[in-house]
């Protein structure tokens, strides 16, 4: 593997290192939360609105209500009397339905015709009368054998509304049935399907061959519910219209059709809101006549027989739920797709925009799982991702804007040195070698010293009110000394023929003994080259033609040459001189290095025969596109 390759891995994994450990722990508090049943109430909500959104399904005609409503009330009295109820019957038997159900209580006779209704009830078996089970309870009529009494029993969640449905419990007096799974199985029966249930909670309960999804305490949004009994999810059907009703009434003057009533299952109730018999939910809108967000008892039994009887005959699914582990796989990835999405998206606009279509695909899906029949965690899996993709965005774009600016920093380090490097150090260099040598008389050797003194001071100054003029972020020239400043946006044969004969001018010793200057700028193919690039490559001819100036001892020819052949570009300084008096790799050598290796090109220095010395750097013609 390329070292480029390799470093730059290494900094993805730096910086994705900064976005997962805070990601990893919203995540772990999202999860927290809801172990704690903190998002439970939200997770009902999106349950709700998603039934409620569901497209309109066709009345099941298989059931009909007969509601009691307030003109019965005025018309019969209420309680209704029970020879009003048995004549119900007895007109309703006429027409062969396959079950009635009576959810009213008669635990006490409401005279008068109190022997007309049980002698009723006795002579027809496939009437069926109420109780209340648990916790307050309510006989049923006391002269109905147990197959023909189920429980009305339903268990609301914390904020009153119904989402489940109690189809078995156990009872101070033995193992109960709900009335909804009774009448399933009344007619299921004539279909030659048969309902299996055993007498205990942990029993399954099978209508045909479909397993009833049992809902257990942590079951979908629930957390630590009371799942006592056997629970199912209340698949409500969808749409204004759920069945047909009619009322007291209507049967009494005979405003209904017998095909209504012949071969469906009747369920009796009260649909008048004084009687108080109301329930509340949020996933259906109300009931006709009914208070907002209340729909009568005795259409939430429609809903439970029909749910049952509809997912043998008709492939309607029951509402089902993951196992725990699936559902906090599922919002774990959702939770490191947040971490991802934060490190993959840079532009603040791009990043909402993102999110917005994310958790749009993600209610997508919630919402399809739902009416496939799954109840998938969505509350969850959409905060934990839009809290990682906003925050750790935020956090990311923290931390590169700190590794630029420390980058700025550096480069400006980098640069100042580069500047001082060429210019100032190099007269401190000679004033040094001065010194040493001290081959001159007093009287010439300390004007001589003097006059490099003052040109240090100089450029030293000019230095800095450069970098004063030149913000780092902003620098797009390049300062020379002696006030000469270079734009670097120039073609760069033309800077470069700039650098060079500043720096020939520059008091070296061994330029004074330079007879031929051969020099060749040709225009070559910049594309693709930064300003960094550019301002390298001029600091490469400047500290090459310095070491030629200080080192080159009996040069009389100099050759300079920037040319391109064979998709290369070359930049090559050559002298005659007898000797480079030293060979030893400084900061300027390591520049030249690190330039080529940013242009993926090559840097030599070589002696020449008999004489000289070849200092080159070359780099391929328009391959910076692979950066």
């Amino acid at each position: 593997m390329q070292p480029g390759i390799w470093r730059r891995i290494k900094e993805e994994i730096s910086i994705w290192r900064v976005g997962t450990l805070p990601g990893i722990v919203v995540l772990c508090l999202v999860i927290i939360l809801r172990l704690t049943s903190a998002m439970q109430s939200l997770e009902w909500l999106v349950f709700d609105s998603f039934l409620r959104l569901r497209p309109v399904e066709p009345i099941d005609e298989r059931i009909v209500i007969v509601g009691i409503n307030e003109d019965d009330i005025h018309n019969f009295g209420y309680p209704i009397p029970d020879q009003e109820m048995a004549s119900l019957l007895k007109k309703l038997q006429a027409y062969a339905p396959r079950a009635i159900g009576v959810d009213i209580v008669r635990d006490i006779p409401v005279e008068p015709g109190s022997a007309e209704l049980v002698s009723t009830f006795q002579q027809h078996k496939n009437l069926l009368g109420i109780e209340k089970a648990l916790p307050v309870t309510i006989n049923p009529p006391p002269y109905l054998s147990d197959a023909q009494i189920g429980f009305v029993d339903q268990i609301p969640d914390a904020d009153g509304k119904l989402r489940r449905s109690l189809l078995g419990t156990i009872t101070p007096k033995g193992y109960k049935f709900a009335l909804s799974l009774k009448l399933a199985e009344m007619y299921l029966a004539n279909e030659g399907i048969q309902l299996k249930y055993g007498f205990g909670d942990r029993n399954p309960i099978w209508v045909g061959n479909i397993q009833l999804p049992r809902v257990y305490s942590n079951s979908g949004g629930y957390v630590r519910t009371d799942a006592g009994g056997f629970q199912v999810l209340l698949n409500f059907r969808s749409g204004q219209e759920r069945f047909r009703t009619v009322t007291l009434g209507d049967i009494k003057a005979g405003k209904f059709q017998p095909e209504w009533i012949r071969d469906r299952i009747v369920i009796i109730g009260m649909t008048a809101p004084s009687a108080k018999d109301l329930t509340t939910t949020s996933a259906i809108p109300s009931s006709k006549f009914a208070p907002p967000g209340q729909v009568y008892g005795v259409e939430i039994h429609a809903h439970a027989v029909s749910q049952l009887i509809s997912a043998v005959l008709n492939s309607r699914p029951l509402l089902k739920t993951w196992q725990d582990e699936w559902e906090y796989l599922w919002i774990i990835t959702w939770g490191f797709l947040g971490i991802a999405h934060a490190r993959l998206t840079k532009l603040p606009l791009l990043n909402l925009v993102t999110i917005g279509f994310a958790s749009f695909i993600l209610v997508l899906v919630a919402y399809i799982f739902l009416i496939l029949g799954w109840w998938i965690p969505l509350a969850p899996a959409i905060i934990i991702y839009t809290l990682n993709s906003l925050g750790l965005t935020a956090l990311y774009q923290y931390e590169q804007a700190l590794k630029a600016e420390i980058n700025a920093h550096y480069t400006m380090i980098e640069r100042t040195f580069e500047t001082i490097h060429n210019g100032p150090l190099q007269t401190l260099a000679k004033v040094l070698k001065l010194l040493k040598e001290q081959n001159l008389p007093t009287d010439k050797l300390l004007p001589e010293i003097e006059k490099e003194l003052e040109k240090l001071n100089y450029d030293l100054r000019g230095i800095y009110e450069f970098l004063q003029r030149e913000p780092v972020n902003q620098d797009k020239s390049l300062y020379l000394g002696q006030g000469l400043v270079i734009n670097l946006h120039d073609p760069i044969h033309q800077i470069l023929y700039q650098v060079y004969s500043y720096t020939l001018e520059r008091d070296f010793p061994c330029f004074k003994t330079i007879k031929i200057k051969i020099r060749t700028f040709e225009p070559i193919e910049e594309k693709g080259l930064s300003i960094e690039q550019k301002r390298g490559l001029c600091r490469f001819l400047e500290e090459a033609l310095c070491n030629v100036g200080k080192h080159a001892a009996g040069v009389t020819r100099l050759e300079v040459n920037c040319s391109s052949s064979e998709g290369w570009h070359t930049l090559s300084i050559i002298d005659d001189a007898l000797a480079i008096s030293s060979y030893k790799e400084g900061r300027g050598t390591q520049q030249f290095r690190n330039l080529a290796r940013q242009l993926k090109g090559k840097f030599r220095r070589v002696s020449l025969s008999p004489r000289g010395t070849l200092c080159e750097l070359s780099w391929p013609a328009n391959k910076f596109w692979f950066y």
